[in-house]
């Protein structure tokens, strides 16, 4: 199962460094990865999606806490986050037909058009991962070059409202 863990850390060099030496020296992978700033300049926020059941993620969180610059790691898999990515996309583009369908397909996905140039497009598009992947999949059929994707970031929801949950019961 994918976890998220949201790590505060202080704001030092080689932090990073030490909590990606931990996960490799026990050979786990990092889906996702993304770092920075928090609230306070002297502290950053890492956040982390890593696969794994709940004993192998209790175990990594205790052996986070024994690093010396970590302050708090919060397993927000099960909790009511926002969640957000950012995906920049190059489309090559064959024919000006395929440059009105693109357009079309950015526009129902709120995509921003952020460089065109008469052969190639390139997207912008900030949303939960579903929402990326979802682009993505419907852009397929195009010759896409290049991607470049974020890790995912997320904040707890104060509100306690699982999103996910009023998705699935709107859909119904």
């Amino acid at each position: 199962m994918k976890h998220t863990l949201s790590v505060l850390v202080e704001n030092e060099s080689g932090v990073l460094s030490r909590i990606a030496g931990l996960f490799a020296r026990r050979s786990f992978n990092i889906d996702s990865l993304a770092v920075g700033q928090a609230e306070n300049p002297e502290i950053s926020r890492i956040t982390m999606v890593i696969d794994g059941d709940y004993r192998t993620i209790e175990q990594l969180t205790k052996q986070l806490y024994k690093l010396i610059n970590v302050i708090k790691v919060y397993d927000v898999t099960n909790i009511p986050v926002v969640e957000r990515e950012l995906l920049l996309l190059k489309v090559y583009l064959q024919d000006d037909s395929e440059m009105e369908k693109i357009v079309e397909i950015a526009n129902i996905f709120r995509a921003r058009i952020v460089d065109i140039a008469e052969l190639s497009v390139i997207l912008e598009l900030t949303g939960d991962p579903g929402k990326i992947a979802a682009l993505q999949s419907m852009l397929k059929k195009f010759n896409v070059t290049e991607i470049a994707r974020t890790g995912k970031i997320c904040l707890t929801r104060t509100s306690q409202i699982n999103s996910e949950t009023l998705k699935i019961s709107n859909s119904n």
